[in-house]
């Protein structure tokens, strides 16, 4: 068990740890190793903990006497990125087109130092410290849940690092936090031909570059602007010589909206102009639609508790609003629809230091940032067993 004499040996052992778990990042369901190194340092901890196997969850547990006391619950993902690091950090991925580009490292490490603090000094209230799997892809929370690890539980809180507020900083703030998520594919499908005879063709190349233009046009033109969406196109995949009409074409999207009528409109929105292309050019247009994760809301009342908490953490000073949702997504949400709860965000990034994105094989946090969020969750729960008490 790590010595907790002072908060600097704390944060020593949690850069440590969240070094260790930098070099050695594991995919989405492919967590085996990350697993076993988190439950190593639980039972180093001396914390009772439940594993669901490989493509599962890490849950510690840490009880009191009074069995009709309060669960709050704690959640660290474990996943990292495809992708080859570019940090030139002395402890970069030894895995070879996988790195630790969402800051994961960091979250994990900031739970066990949180876990070290409330072994230290229980709290008037029962503990979950849940280590998910798969955030990043497939919706892991969902895993957590189905186990049935969080039955009961009255509150949960997580956070994320990022580079947009600078170290010492957390974000707090009620409702809606993040984006829906949702994909979409669309295969054209022409007829081809010889590139010295379009007239014998239906070029889905063209059709395509219609469709990916044409689509912008929802959010332009069709949702009010106050109310923030994104279309995407991320892939195109069509042709196989420059002198052939090529006969198919696909693409693969994504939608970002924060409010369920704007997400159903632009579903429709894309059906629609499919339609209409298809028949405009005598081609045949196939649209399917995944749904993504749903919107991140933060409850009022634990944004108030989660408030509280990180005030008595950063300050006044230190204490970030947010205007606007941002359009990224997260699957804290799937919590959230069941459970009451917040999710914050801690800045991670030295005044000094240049703003990276998070997913950049050039992502790094400043490593001050792992104290600021084993404080906030140890105090979290304190706030959140006062506030239940009351």
């Amino acid at each position: 068990m790590p010595s907790l004499d002072t908060m600097q040996s704390l944060h020593q052992w949690m850069v440590e740890r969240r070094r260790m778990f930098h070099r050695h990042p594991e995919l989405a369901f492919e967590e085996a190793d990350t697993a076993r190194m988190v439950m190593a340092e639980l039972d180093q901890l001396g914390i009772p903990h439940e594993y669901g196997g490989v493509g599962g969850g890490v849950v510690g547990r840490l009880a009191v006497p009074d069995a009709d006391a309060p669960t709050i619950a704690l959640r660290a993902e474990m996943d990292a990125l495809p992708g080859s690091e570019a940090t030139g950090l002395p402890f970069s991925s030894t895995i070879e087109g996988k790195m630790h580009a969402c800051g994961h490292d960091a979250h994990m490490a900031m739970l066990l130092g949180a876990a070290a603090l409330l072994k230290r000094d229980p709290p008037p209230c029962h503990v979950l410290l849940v280590f998910q799997p798969a955030e990043e892809r497939g919706g892991g929370a969902r895993v957590v849940l189905k186990s049935g690890a969080l039955k009961g539980v009255k509150a949960i809180f997580g956070g994320h690092v990022t580079h947009h507020y600078r170290v010492g900083e957390i974000m707090v703030a009620s409702g809606v936090i993040t984006a829906q998520s949702d994909r979409f594919s669309i295969r054209v499908r022409g007829r081809g031909g010889h590139g010295a005879r379009p007239h014998e063709a239906v070029d889905a190349v063209i059709v395509a570059g219609l469709l990916i233009t044409t689509l912008q046009t929802l959010v332009s033109r069709e949702i009010n602007p106050i109310f923030p969406s994104v279309i995407t196109i991320g892939t195109v995949r069509a042709g196989s010589a420059p002198n052939v009409i090529a006969e198919t074409a696909e693409l693969d999207g994504s939608i970002r909206t924060t409010l369920p009528e704007v997400r159903e409109h632009i579903h429709a929105g894309i059906k629609r102009m499919a339609k209409a292309l298809e028949v405009l050019h005598n081609a045949r247009i196939e649209v399917d639609i995944q749904e993504g994760y749903p919107p991140v809301v933060n409850t009022e009342q634990e944004s108030r508790i989660a408030y509280r908490a990180a005030e008595r953490i950063v300050g006044h000073a230190g204490m970030m609003t947010m205007d606007y949702p941002s359009m990224g997504s997260e699957d804290f949400s799937y919590y959230l629809q069941e459970i009451p709860g917040c999710y914050v965000r801690f800045g991670a990034r030295k005044s000094a230091h240049e703003y990276i994105p998070l997913h950049s094989p050039d992502f790094d946090i400043h490593e001050g940032v792992l104290e600021v969020g084993a404080k906030y969750f140890a105090e979290v729960v304190r706030e959140a067993a006062h506030s239940y008490s009351q």
